[in-house]
């Protein structure tokens, strides 16, 4: 009987037990819940995106009535600078980009208001382009915010080598070559085709793991002409042949003026002539101060395609400004000519690529090419 009782009492313990924990378990866990949500509620509420109300329609008319109307605030010459470039041409480049690249279209957002306008987006990539400006310096006069600004200036980069590139950045034709070939016989160079030189562009965000192979140490000028296509044409065979004659020797592969030579007389007439690629870089610089500043982008292959589309930019102002340049050259008028019976058809194999290789680095016919350019420049400009 008593074994009984206590047997009913102990059940009674565990029953109200039970359900002490089970109120108080349900309790607690739901304010535990409840506090998770006030929590993450507060974070999404934090992260909301700030609306601004820009007035792009207010942008785009200051910008027209300042530059594109038929009585601009600003006069030609003051285009000329700020766009660098002349309107006209500034006007063609917005045509293209209108009729064949969908971002620049304007277009009308879900409340049929219209988008901005063609003009608001490149007037912002050649602002940044041309001043180096950081992403939201055109905010205040263009009202472009700096995620849109961005995307303008990164598809202006792209429509520009896609639209002109094959026109403006191409491989040399065999005129152009004999044109060359023309100029640098004149100044004393028979067989030369330009002169090669570097720029360095500081890359602020690039990676650490990157760090050692963009840099000016491992990166001199050496470094990067070897790792540079531009004797990949030659080593494939696609280029056309040059013939030329120093000293009363014949060459068959044209070259590059570089940094080095020591003879004072062949020193002062290459660095005459190298200042042509010397002034491009500097021209290159002044036109657009993006490449004065360090790059900011994270991405080496868009910061290859902003040097694309400014020297394509800058090869466009060259021929839209500079007078009609006629160039006439009979045959009798030098040693240095294009073989036009030479074949660029050639089979590429190995054993190809290895033999021009090895004629581009053969460091005797370099230095014999050497010598009788010094004996040909005294012989042409000597006392």
């Amino acid at each position: 009987m008593a074994s009984s009782s206590h047997n009913n009492f102990e059940e009674s313990m565990d029953e109200t037990f039970d359900q002490y924990f089970d109120q108080y378990f349900g309790q607690t866990f739901d304010e535990a819940f409840q506090n998770l949500g006030d929590q993450e509620g507060e974070k999404k509420t934090g992260k909301k995106r700030v609306f601004i109300e820009r007035n792009r329609e207010e942008g785009h008319l200051r910008l027209w009535n300042d530059y594109f109307s038929d009585a601009p605030t600003y006069p030609k010459n003051l285009f000329r600078r700020r766009f660098r470039m002349n309107k006209p041409l500034f006007m063609h480049i917005v045509d293209r980009l209108s009729n064949e690249v969908q971002f620049f279209r304007q277009k009308k957002d879900g409340l049929r208001r219209l988008g901005l306008s063609i003009l608001q987006k490149c007037t912002a990539a050649i602002r940044v382009l041309a001043y180096g400006y950081a992403l939201d310096a055109v905010d205040e006069y263009l009202r472009l915010g700096a995620t849109t600004t961005r995307l303008c200036v990164e598809n202006f980069v792209e429509a520009i080598i896609d639209l002109f590139g094959d026109q403006y950045l191409r491989r040399p034709t065999q005129d152009d070559l004999q044109r060359l070939l023309h100029i640098g016989e004149l100044r004393g160079f028979p067989g030369m085709i330009g002169s090669i030189d570097c720029m360095h562009w500081e890359w602020k965000n690039c990676p650490t793991a990157w760090k050692g192979q963009y840099s000016r140490v491992t990166l001199n000028d050496i470094n990067v002409l070897d790792r540079s296509p531009v004797f990949d044409d030659i080593i494939n065979g696609q280029a056309p042949q040059v013939n030329f004659s120093v000293n009363g020797r014949e060459y068959h592969l044209a070259y590059y003026l570089t940094d080095g030579p020591k003879a004072v007389l062949f020193a002062q007439c290459q660095e005459a002539a190298r200042k042509d690629v010397e002034r491009a870089f500097r021209v290159l610089q002044a036109r657009f101060a993006i490449f004065k500043n360090p790059a900011l982008s994270w991405d080496k292959v868009k910061i290859r395609k902003f040097m694309r589309a400014c020297i394509i930019l800058h090869n466009m102002i060259v021929e839209n400004e500079r007078e009609d340049y006629d160039f006439q050259q009979g045959e009798e008028s030098g040693s240095s000519h294009v073989d036009l019976t030479y074949s660029t058809d050639i089979h590429t194999n190995i054993a190809n690529q290895m033999g021009v290789r090895t004629r581009i680095r053969d460091r005797q016919a370099h230095q014999q090419l050497k010598g009788d350019l010094v004996e040909h420049i005294w012989r042409k400009f000597g006392f």
